[in-house]
């Protein structure tokens, strides 16, 4: 997609971190937008605020875990735009812990945001875009899907969201090889972020009662809870630079967006060893403080009290 002026955007997560970037970018650029997000306070202060810029934007609650509301919002978008150019599948949350301590509702929450999540966006708005090329030779069209670092690397006590991530990589390599297999005008890229300072890491604000956690935190999500905590409010990144990191790379049909290229050395390391058929690399061995300061954390929070 080589020009964003007068075309329409689709942002879940859209009211606040990387998605209310995204939307302030698709805004100067002149695009129109459709506002996804479950935090209603949070959309309403994003619709006030672009709209002051003089944004044409519609906003939508939307739980991306229910594909019903994702079609009403695709039928929103629709209904006031006319079609869909861009689509930012973006919605995630976080969770963290020893992957045997987490519960069947971490995994349906995160699983169902993160990666169900992006197979309804993919499913109902490739679809949309497709229908829309076939009437129009001049469509052009993308898809980014939110991803992580963790999408690409197994750190420890990470487990649900390592797993939800690295199957949005999966998703969106097969979209692009598939929209490549039947030369449609739709581009796709994978958004891989590191520590960016943003909510993610307090996304469980906003859990839905279907999957509370009713069990006490375990001593592992505690601690992973707190060194998540810290990486992310200490990212030099900001939500703002990414966005415009990824701006660009929809506009230079790039499908690997990163936002810390500096990490992928850890990426390389786990691949080589992959290939060689060796045991999984430490991804803490450059920073081995961070491993044994989660350690201590964790067997500090598991001893009795007395």
């Amino acid at each position: 997609m080589k020009t964003f002026r007068d075309k329409v955007a689709v942002i879940t997560g859209g009211a606040s971190g990387l998605g209310r970037q995204f939307a302030s970018v698709a805004a100067r650029e002149g695009m129109k937008l459709a506002l996804a997000d479950v935090q209603s306070d949070a959309l309403e202060r994003a619709l006030e605020e672009l709209r002051a810029q003089g944004a044409s934007v519609i906003g939508k609650i939307c739980d991306v875990r229910n594909s019903e509301q994702v079609q009403a919002l695709a039928d929103a978008a629709v209904a006031e735009f006319g079609t869909v150019h861009l689509v930012f599948n973006n919605a995630g949350v976080g969770s963290g812990g020893l992957i045997w301590e987490n519960t069947e509702a971490d995994w349906e929450w995160v699983m169902g945001v993160n990666v169900w999540g992006v197979i309804h966006g993919v499913r109902i708005f490739t679809r949309l875009m497709l229908d829309a090329a076939a009437k129009d030779p001049s469509f052009e069209g993308h898809i980014v899907n939110t991803a992580s670092m963790a999408g690409l690397l197994n750190a420890p006590a990470m487990g649900v969201y390592n797993v939800s991530k690295h199957a949005v990589v999966s998703l969106s390599e097969t979209l692009y090889q598939d929209l490549q297999l039947v030369g449609a005008p739709i581009g796709a890229s994978v958004l891989c972020p590191y520590f960016v300072p943003t909510g993610i890491s307090q996304s469980h604000r906003n859990r839905p009662e279907d999957v509370r956690m009713t069990d006490r935190p375990t001593a592992s999500q505690i601690a992973a809870q707190v060194m998540t905590d810290k990486a992310v409010s200490s990212g030099k990144v900001s939500a703002e630079d990414v966005a415009e990191i990824t701006f660009k790379a929809i506009a230079d049909g790039q499908f690997y967006i990163y936002s810390h290229p500096d990490a992928l050395a850890g990426v390389r390391e786990r691949m080589e060893h992959i290939v060689a058929g060796t045991n999984p690399p430490d991804p803490y061995a450059a920073a081995p403080q961070i491993r044994e300061a989660l350690r201590a954390k964790i067997q500090g929070a598991s001893k009795p009290q007395g």
